[in-house]
């Protein structure tokens, strides 16, 4: 009894340092795929998504439109590069990956965007974007299966509540 919870425990830890290993290694390969999408943007186009994202991902962009599939994310999204986003840059500011399992990871994506002008005509200065992006591993491969994202409004950041948290 007692060998047979000391094998048991033995292959259970053997299973979370193998996990910890691939942690590292997955971090980096989805890190790539953001990559992948800020060329996407750079380039001004995103027929490439098929490469990064799953054929069921959801995007609620910047204004609230829910976007249901990967046809309707690429062709949105091409849509408003091929207008008001077409010499705007976008840099890469932060990624921060959080596993929720081995095969999903939730990422917080800090970008900067240059400026542009909207369809109705309003010049929009350059900031900052921060983006919630699940991540699923499928077939051995990190895609982005649903991604939102805000504009970062430095003056609300300084009154943000928990800053003023005890600690």
């Amino acid at each position: 009894m007692k060998k047979s919870i000391i094998i048991s425990l033995a292959a259970l830890l053997f299973t979370f340092s193998g996990w910890a290993q691939n942690r590292k290694q997955d971090a980096q390969a989805i890190e790539k795929q953001v990559d992948a999408m800020v060329i996407s943007w750079n380039n001004h186009d995103h027929s490439d998504m098929k490469n990064y994202t799953t054929p069921d991902c959801d995007w609620v962009n910047i204004v609230g439109m829910w976007w249901k599939n990967r046809k309707e994310v690429e062709f949105s999204t091409q849509f408003y590069h091929d207008r008001m986003f077409k010499n705007t840059p976008m840099k890469k500011k932060n990624v921060a990956i959080r596993f929720i399992s081995p095969t999903v990871a939730l990422v917080h994506f800090t970008s900067h965007i240059g400026s542009f002008t909207t369809p109705d005509g309003h010049a929009m200065p350059e900031g900052d974007n921060l983006a919630l992006l699940v991540y699923v591993k499928q077939n051995g491969k990190w895609l982005m299966t649903a991604g939102e994202n805000v504009v970062v409004d430095p003056f609300a950041q300084k009154n943000a509540p928990a800053k003023f948290m005890p600690k």
